[in-house]
């Protein structure tokens, strides 16, 4: 009886593929090792960068998928096995993802965008999209903003990158632009004496910068004085309210009226 084992065949097989499958396991083990390795190390590169956190693991589990799949097809393709259609497979489908992601993707983009170069970061006031704020988060897709009176808006990031963006906090120090009306009737130097004095009252000034005080504009029923005091940026705020309330007390006290829009009528007999 013809034994139904041929060993020398089985030997045979050994012989052919025993080098493929010991390359393709060395292969596929130090190629996953790499693949870890270089993860870690473009995570630490990232870290040192400043690139926020929230958003570090979403990268590194995109590059680790990525050299893993490349990985395998590598070991694939060791074994004869034809990687051009999984290649197409994963284009096809790597497309069609892109496609029905393609605003969360935007947003994912200006979101690395703005990690990397910084057009502002957590706690500084700006002013996006016509809405202004302190900066709450900064998310993969969204940025959240704290307005002033206290409203949480969250703004797409490829909203923020496709418009002006304007940060009142990056320079350190900013200038607070007002305007304040008096009477024709009133005296120009004793109103200007009377701003200077409650400006170098206030605590949120910066006293080594002048304050500029000087008539801007002949109204229709005022004059009208440009004031623009310097302070630190978060202070902004404070400064513009001290203003507008101490010196309407200071013009009550040194006989200065504010007008308000008025018409005569003169009456001909």
């Amino acid at each position: 009886m013809e034994d139904l084992f041929d060993f020398s065949k089985f030997s045979e097989m050994i012989t052919l593929y025993a080098p493929k499958v010991v390359g393709a396991l060395l292969t596929l083990f130090i190629g996953l090792w790499l693949a870890n390795w270089l993860t870690r190390q473009i995570r630490r590169i990232m870290l040192k960068r400043g690139i926020d956190e929230s958003v570090l693991p979403f990268i590194a589990s995109i590059i680790s998928v990525g050299l893993k799949v490349m990985v395998l097809l590598s070991v694939a393709g060791m074994f004869g096995i034809e990687t051009t259609s999984f290649i197409a497979i994963f284009s096809a489908l790597a497309f069609a993802v892109g496609l029905a992601l393609q605003g969360s993707l935007s947003h994912f983009a200006s979101g690395v965008l703005i990690l990397v170069f910084k057009p502002y970061k957590v706690g500084d006031l700006v002013t996006i999209n016509g809405i202004t704020g302190h900066v709450e988060e900064i998310q993969v897709f969204n940025t959240l903003l704290l307005t002033l009176d206290n409203r949480r808006v969250i703004i797409p990031n490829s909203v923020v990158t496709s418009g002006v963006i304007t940060n009142n906090t990056s320079p350190g120090k900013i200038r607070v632009d007002m305007t304040f009306g008096v009477s024709y009737g009133d005296d120009i130097d004793k109103t200007r004496q009377i701003i200077q004095d409650v400006a170098d009252g206030c605590p949120h000034i910066l006293k080594d910068i002048p304050v500029d005080i000087f008539v801007s504009e002949h109204g229709a029923s005022s004059v009208n004085f440009a004031v623009r005091p310097w302070c630190k940026s978060e202070q902004y705020w404070d400064v513009y309210f001290y203003m507008h309330e101490h010196l309407k007390k200071a013009f009550d006290k040194g006989g200065i009226s504010i007008p308000f829009p008025q018409m005569d009528v003169h009456l001909d007999k």
